[in-house]
């Protein structure tokens, strides 16, 4: 695991936000942008990715004696996680999530073992992130088995690699449903494959075919979303969210944001109140990064203030994501969602759940049935490090709390906007999905 740090020295022009916009657009607005690298770094040809926006990405590459930044392969929306080819072989580039926002670092994962601890260190989370990142974990194993054994393998032996490395990767977190989902398709994949007689080569290029396209799909998924989403959005609202559910939890815009993104994009003038969401602090680390960047007014609030600012009526809806939502349309989601909740339904202020079609479980009929991850007590007991309680202390640190289908006004999806009874929309969207599939 390799992680650079780069300085940047100077703009030829101010790097904006291309969220929302082609490589074209991005392309007028930057020019270059010079870097220093450090001495250690060992590459000499096109290297990675570095941000001074993080909606704006540009690559280094070498010239000459200097490093320069190129605006050649920009991309929309937070970089969380992608596939790179290099020198060595394939890698997993992820954003460290757990550094933010102090430092913006870039991780290069060459082994499946470091994707399983990547995401069970939170270094990405965000249930579609997660599903993206193992899927591409399991594309990585092969290639790098493959290249280690170097035409000894045979297929049987790849074909219990991958199952493997499925299980290694399923173990991480049991909350987030796209986890399970990604690494089900993934499994399917390679089964056909193998079932078919392909390469080695043949079977190491369809399995990350089917990562990308796991990808691919969840950054559509979020276009869709987003265009729903702002449809509930008028123009001076004030709106809240819990946790984070941006470009960082997914491989696009994001699912609670997205809407709030394409509002803002459309010339609605908006304003967020953002949780901090203890323990981890994923709002006050992370989505308030992503709106800052972004240019939306937001306002940092501790968990506990939320019913006062809901009190003063101020806000005019609430946007969370979801890490698995139950048949019936009961909604898993960061601790502390049932909170807000309750206190938007006593307040009678609109509660909309923004999750793609792979965050849905039509096989969990209602949310008492959905696994809770339990987390170590020091996120509770310390921040960062730092305790903040006396030592020995008892404490509770549950990931997840489940938000019953009564309390949800309607559930965004890549589809469309679904209202109660959620059960018959729900599966309405899977089907619809197969069959176009």
């Amino acid at each position: 695991m390799v992680a650079y740090f780069f300085t940047i020295l100077e703009l030829s022009a101010p790097l904006v936000s291309t969220i929302g916009q082609n490589s074209k657009e991005a392309k007028k607005q930057v020019s270059f942008v010079g870097c220093k690298v450090p001495s250690v770094c060992p590459l000499t040809h096109s290297y990675g990715t570095i941000h001074q926006n993080p909606f704006v990405h540009i690559h280094v590459f070498y010239e000459g004696d200097a490093w320069i930044v190129s605006n050649n392969k920009q991309t929309q929306g937070v970089r969380t996680v992608w596939w790179e080819d290099d020198a060595s072989g394939a890698v997993v580039c992820l954003l460290d999530q757990s550094l933010l926002p102090q430092e913006v670092v870039y991780l290069r994962l060459k082994h499946e073992q470091e994707v399983a601890d990547a995401i069970r260190a939170l270094k990405v989370r965000g249930a579609p992130a997660i599903g993206v990142t193992a899927a591409f974990g399991l594309a990585l194993s092969i290639r790098r088995l493959i290249q280690e054994q170097d035409g000894s393998l045979s297929l049987s032996a790849a074909q219990q690699h991958v199952h493997a490395v499925g299980e290694l990767l399923s173990e991480t977190r049991p909350t987030a449903v796209n986890l399970f989902w990604a690494i089900e398709r993934m499994l399917h994949c390679a089964d056909v494959a193998i079932n078919n007689h392909a390469s080695l080569q043949d079977l190491a290029h369809l399995l990350q075919a089917e990562a990308q396209s796991i990808a691919d799909e969840d950054f559509d998924a979020c276009m869709a979303m987003g265009n729903y989403g702002a449809e509930l959005i008028a123009d001076g609202d004030t709106l809240l969210t819990h946790c984070n559910a941006g470009a960082l939890a997914t491989a696009g815009w994001g699912t609670a944001l997205a809407p709030m993104y394409v509002a803002h994009k459309a010339g609605k003038r908006i304003h967020v109140f953002v949780d901090e969401t203890r323990p981890v602090l994923q709002g006050s680390r992370l989505t308030t990064w992503e709106l800052q960047q972004e240019g939306i007014p937001l306002t940092l609030i501790t968990d506990s203030m939320v019913g006062h600012f809901m009190r003063l009526g101020g806000i005019k809806a609430v946007f969370v994501g979801a890490d698995r939502v139950a048949a019936n349309g009961d909604v898993a989601n960061k601790i502390g969602t049932y909170s807000v909740a309750v206190l938007a339904h006593a307040h009678q202020i609109p509660f909309y759940v923004a999750a793609p079609s792979s965050t849905i479980d039509l096989d969990i009929p209602s949310g008492e049935y959905i696994p809770i991850e339990q987390r170590n007590l020091e996120e509770v007991t310390s921040v960062r490090g730092i305790a903040i309680a006396p030592a020995g202390i008892r404490a509770a640190n549950p990931a997840f709390d489940v938000t019953p289908h009564a309390y949800i006004t309607a559930i965004i999806t890549e589809r469309g906007i679904i209202h109660s009874p959620y059960e018959e929309g729900l599966r309405r969207v899977i089907m619809d999905l197969r069959y176009h599939n």
